[in-house]
């Protein structure tokens, strides 16, 4: 845990965030690229790492590597300790009562993936049918497509409102007495949106449905509490929170993860095996088959202990903030188009636009040129694409080191995109 000193460090003294403090546990930061002090805005795909968590990578390699689990040694069960620690603070980071229904994954798709093959296949007929949006990542629409090509089971949609919001109205229409499952974003990684998920676990509960939240955008950037969201899966990867690549969750209503059968087996996922047949382990190791991704998930547990230290109610405020400069000073660019909602507390860091006839892709460049990333294409998120009637979109993200300074360098690098290309005429 981040000593008492050093959380008030990063704090200033109205308890907001201490930006420069911050961005001093990122070397990252400090470089530049093409000359340019290097302006960091592609946080929804993956966020940067503090020391911490890589000190806590190097740390485990240098000090007490060894796998966990059954070992009787010492590096052994330092390691265990460590790894079923990181598990418990996440169970705690989202209010789960208890960690064995904390599954690590490799990231949020594994996750969702793992709730479509264990539960899902086992659980759907022909005639149920999968409620999502039509604004949802592939991640958490792909899965279901597949299930539903196997079991006979119909997908169906909410559409999201002209200010990108999901609508709620409809969805109350189309949950219905066939629903199973309502799986949705709980941020939406192209429009910013927050999606009403307390009020559609209501539904879908109504009716019998389970309720599965993909909170890969909403995790890292507000406080996420699954008893306050009566969800019964949330799926999350630890490289979009401060954390490594490799490692993802999958939480569950242990009820309903009890009754879901393993879908690799091997090491660590037994109680018992004989030539015929086996029996499985608790939870939440039964689905942990194999040597797990030790490092990553220890290196997760200290991400968790620097968000807990600053408060996701301080980043998600801090974000607001900047997400509410970005609105305005990017609605002051000729030929911008915005999309998502304009409220910034209806959104999170995320703002995707387009400028003038300029392609996303060439504006990226642009903008990688004076030192500013951002991301740009279909964010894996192709159907949406299509709803909004364009091939691809640019978009910026913010997380808690990112600064109105640096809103001011996206801006001044999209007038530089327009000089290049003619004011947008290309």
């Amino acid at each position: 845990m981040i000593a008492e000193q050093k959380r008030t460090a990063l704090l200033n003294p109205d308890a907001t965030l201490n930006v420069d403090a911050i961005r001093r546990d990122f070397p990252l930061l400090a470089q530049k690229v093409h000359g340019h002090p290097l302006v960091y805005l592609d946080n929804a795909a993956t966020s940067q790492k503090p020391r911490q968590v890589i000190q806590a990578l190097v740390g485990y390699y240098e000090g007490y590597n060894a796998n966990v689990h059954r070992a009787v040694h010492a590096l052994g069960e330092r390691a265990t300790d460590q790894y079923e620690a990181a598990r418990a603070k996440v169970a705690e980071f989202i209010g789960a009562a208890d960690p064995a229904a904390v599954v690590f994954t490799r990231n949020a798709t594994e996750a969702i993936n793992l709730v479509a093959l264990s539960w899902a296949r086992h659980s759907l007929h022909e005639g149920d049918e999968i409620v999502l949006s039509e604004a949802e990542h592939h991640s958490n629409l792909v899965p279901w497509q597949l299930v539903a090509a196997e079991t006979g089971a119909r997908l169906r949609f909410i559409p999201i409102t002209p200010s990108g919001e999901l609508d709620l109205e409809q969805a109350e229409r189309i949950i219905g007495g066939r629903t199973r499952l309502v799986a949705t974003w709980h941020m939406s990684n192209v429009l910013g949106s927050i999606a009403p998920v307390r009020a559609l676990a209501n539904l879908a509960h109504a009716h019998g449905a389970l309720m599965l939240v993909d909170g890969a955008q909403s995790v890292p950037h507000m406080p996420v509490n699954v008893a306050d969201l009566d969800c019964d899966f949330l799926a999350f990867s630890a490289h979009k929170m401060l954390g490594p690549t490799g490692i993802g969750v999958l939480w569950a209503r242990p009820e309903v993860l009890e009754h879901m059968e393993p879908v690799l087996g091997g090491g660590d996922m037994i109680r018992q095996v004989w030539l015929e047949r086996a029996t499985w382990n608790e939870l939440p190791w039964r689905f942990e088959a194999g040597t797990p991704n030790i490092a990553d998930a220890i290196a997760f547990g200290v991400a968790v202990d620097y968000l807990s230290a600053l408060g996701m109610d301080r980043i998600q405020r801090h974000e607001r903030d900047l997400v509410a400069y970005a609105l305005d000073a990017l609605s002051e660019v000729p030929g911008m188009t915005i999309y998502g909602p304009r409220n910034p507390n209806a959104r999170g860091g995320v703002i995707s636009f387009n400028l003038a006839d300029i392609h996303p892709h060439d504006l990226g460049t642009i903008l990688d040129h004076e030192g500013v990333a951002i991301r740009a294409g279909h964010h894996c998120c192709q159907p949406l694409m299509r709803r909004l009637g364009v091939p691809a979109t640019a978009r910026a993200s913010f997380y808690l080191y990112n600064t109105p300074s640096e809103v001011d360098a996206l801006v001044r690098g999209l007038y530089r995109a327009m000089e290049v290309f003619g004011n947008g005429r290309c």
